[in-house]
């Protein structure tokens, strides 16, 4: 009969032992194994990734002053010219009509002026006609003269040493005065340029003289932004940006080429910012998400941050985590405001 009692009070005990050893198992499996890095306030800086085409800033289109018939073109795409070279002719025919003409015109207008001059010292004729004569001589001076000067931009030289980027017309075709028949650049001696494209926001943050890095080619080469557009572009509805390289062009670059430029900025927020992995940022909706956080290595918060801009491989953030001691990078979709953590390496 002793026994019973004895029996009833071990089997309280044993209960109780597994009761807390299954919730001291339970809260363990609870406690979520996360990683984290400190945060570091830096200044307000951002770095702008955009690709582009290479070109010069000398480029220009070749004309003839005249319309005609293009009679011969001395070059192709790609060919080097050099200052002062003959590159394409029209038919002379027209315009060599045109300047006989006016020199003919001319020299009526000086024999008419003669002959009134004389007959003015004669008495014979009036002022009146004496200086309608020279008005008229004078006139077909100009005539003669503006005829000429069509006939000397009826060839088309080369304006600079540089090369032949494109040709826009053949031998045999009728084109109008002032259309482009050829373009050429300088690139024997310009400066070489990068022509990108970036939006509204970016061209706010980009500044004359800004560093920037250009890739190309595996070749990772030093630039500088020398110019800002001061409107959009209507073909692409970009802003575009000149970033000029540094030194001497490689070879490996050609008008036309494309390439990725990297410019470091200085955003406009100066309280500074924070760089985080897009890893650690959740329900990011345009300016706006969520990171968690931790202040002491053991239960996570969650918090609203506001998102200042993405980089290649980071996200800026530039309010909401100025209070956190440490931001949860890894383990972060199994969190919930105030979930237990441990910290891991």
């Amino acid at each position: 009969m002793k026994r019973l009692p004895i029996l009833i009070a071990f089997s309280v005990v044993m209960a109780s032992c597994g009761s807390k050893t299954e919730s001291s198992k339970t809260d363990s499996t609870n406690i979520i194994p996360v990683k984290t890095m400190a945060l570091e306030q830096h200044q307000g800086a951002q770095t702008i990734h955009a690709s582009g085409q290479f070109t010069t800033d000398d480029e220009v289109y070749l004309s003839f002053k005249t319309g005609g018939i293009i009679n011969n073109i001395f070059v192709k795409e790609g060919d080097a010219v050099h200052k002062g070279q003959l590159l394409a002719t029209l038919n002379l025919t027209e315009i060599n009509a045109q300047v006989q003409q006016a020199t003919l015109a001319y020299e009526k207008a000086q024999r008419d002026f003669q002959r009134t001059q004389n007959l003015y010292n004669d008495s014979v004729a009036t002022l009146e006609q004496l200086q309608n004569s020279k008005t008229a001589q004078e006139l077909a001076a100009q005539q003669l003269s503006s005829a000429r000067f069509n006939l000397t931009y009826s060839t088309i030289h080369a304006t600079q040493d540089g090369y032949v980027l494109h040709k826009l017309a053949n031998t045999g075709q009728l084109i109008n005065a002032g259309a482009p028949v050829l373009q050429t650049n300088g690139a024997r001696t310009a400066h070489w340029i990068l022509r990108i494209g970036v939006s509204d926001k970016e061209w706010a943050s980009v500044k004359t003289g800004n560093k920037a890095s250009i890739e190309v080619q595996s070749l990772q080469l030093p630039g500088t932004v020398t110019r800002k557009s001061e409107g959009i572009d209507p073909q692409s509805g970009t802003f575009i940006i000149d970033v000029q390289l540094s030194g001497d062009k490689p070879a490996a670059i050609a008008a036309g080429m494309f390439g990725r430029c990297s410019i470091q900025t200085a955003a406009a927020d100066t309280s500074g910012i924070w760089r985080i992995p897009y890893g650690a940022l959740l329900d990011g909706n345009g300016s706006s998400g969520f990171v968690f956080v931790t202040n002491d290595n053991k239960t996570a918060q969650k918090v609203p941050v506001t998102i200042a801009g993405m980089e290649k491989d980071q996200v800026l953030i530039s309010g909401g985590i100025g209070n956190a001691a440490k931001l949860i990078i890894s383990g972060s979709a199994y969190l919930k405001d105030q979930s237990p953590i441990r910290i891991i390496q």
